[in-house]
């Protein structure tokens, strides 16, 4: 399996300044390089995945960089193999793949990849050229063409199910959030979903170019996805996007930063502290990270700790059980 290796040298404005964290501290057993498994260009994953990279190669002195995937499943089974160091992933596609039930290799329980810091709450959202007159999931004609992201991303796992169950019938198309934001743009979509942070790359460059509709759930179709989904109820502030100008009715499902279970603890112990000791500069890859703060660390009731990392936490005021923890 090979995959497009990208450096993370495009978000140097948030690594001036720094002062490394660790030159102190034995590395013995580090890696001499490490990536990031991110998601497709377009997407938060991609920006934030290789923002945060930049922070621990810049603090810790060793090379890393963000590296495009198909999003948390793969990251998933990219992270327990250890091919990459670190990912990111949501707590649904998490709690499949630590039960075996992840496509990419059915059966095999991923339980190499620990939890290693909160990241933010993913919203499910849709977006429609307002030239459609879409302004409503009921609105959706049947047979849309609806682009639900990378095959097994978040969107493209949980967002046609919760279609099907609010009565919509489409046609399911993948692709990156990029090329799913041109081919709406260009009539070849209806409708594009996205489960991803915000405010979205694609969205964001797709208003820039044309006039959207932000379409949301009402409160009965908020209901029924809260009732049959593993999330929770959200809004979409408005300004979250320069044209929004009213709250969208969302649901939502954390994301979490993933590590190795076996990397040592030492490392995942400093790279967690770099990457949750300043979240301005955090802030500074991605808005999201305004929720990549110590009290969330609760939000994790699927994986196991990673060592390092829950000794970072605990050590800060947190109650990160022993049998929370990885070899615990």
């Amino acid at each position: 399996m090979k995959f497009h290796s990208l450096v993370a040298t495009a978000i140097a404005v948030v690594m001036t300044g720094g002062v490394a964290t660790a030159m102190d501290v034995d590395k013995t057993g580090w890696p001499a390089s490490f990536t990031v498994g991110t998601a497709s260009q377009g997407g938060t994953y991609f920006v934030y995945g290789s923002g945060f990279a930049s922070l621990i190669s810049d603090e810790l002195g060793i090379p890393g960089g963000g590296e495009v995937t198909g999003g948390p499943m793969q990251n998933m089974a990219l992270v327990h193999t250890g091919e990459a160091a670190f990912g990111m992933s949501t707590m649904g596609p998490a709690d499949a793949s630590v039960k075996g039930e992840n496509p990419i290799a059915p059966g095999l329980k991923m339980d190499k990849s620990c939890a290693m810091f909160p990241m933010y709450k993913t919203p499910f959202g849709i977006t429609t050229l307002a030239s459609t007159g879409i302004t409503s999931i009921g609105d959706i004609p049947a047979g849309a063409k609806i682009g639900f992201g990378p095959a097994g991303s978040t969107s493209d796992t949980y967002f046609p199910a919760m279609l099907e169950t609010l009565g919509v019938d489409f046609e399911r198309r993948n692709g990156s959030w990029n090329d799913l934001g041109s081919q709406l743009q260009d009539g070849l979509l209806d409708v594009v979903a996205f489960a991803v942070g915000i405010p979205t790359p694609a969205v964001s460059q797709l208003e820039a170019q044309t006039e959207v509709n932000f379409v949301d759930f009402s409160d009965e179709e908020q209901s029924k996805v809260l009732e049959t989904f593993p999330v929770a109820d959200f809004t979409i502030s408005s300004g979250t996007y320069s044209t929004l100008d009213r709250d969208l009715k969302s649901v939502s499902m954390w994301n979490f930063g993933i590590a190795n279970c076996d990397l040592p603890e030492s490392f995942v112990y400093e790279a967690t502290k770099v990457i949750m000791s300043d979240n301005e500069r955090m802030m500074g890859i991605h808005k999201a990270a305004r929720e990549t703060v110590f009290e969330n660390w609760d939000k994790n009731q699927v994986l196991k700790w990673h060592p390092g990392a829950a000794k970072y936490f605990n050590e800060n005021g947190a109650t990160i059980a022993a049998d929370a923890i990885y070899g615990g």
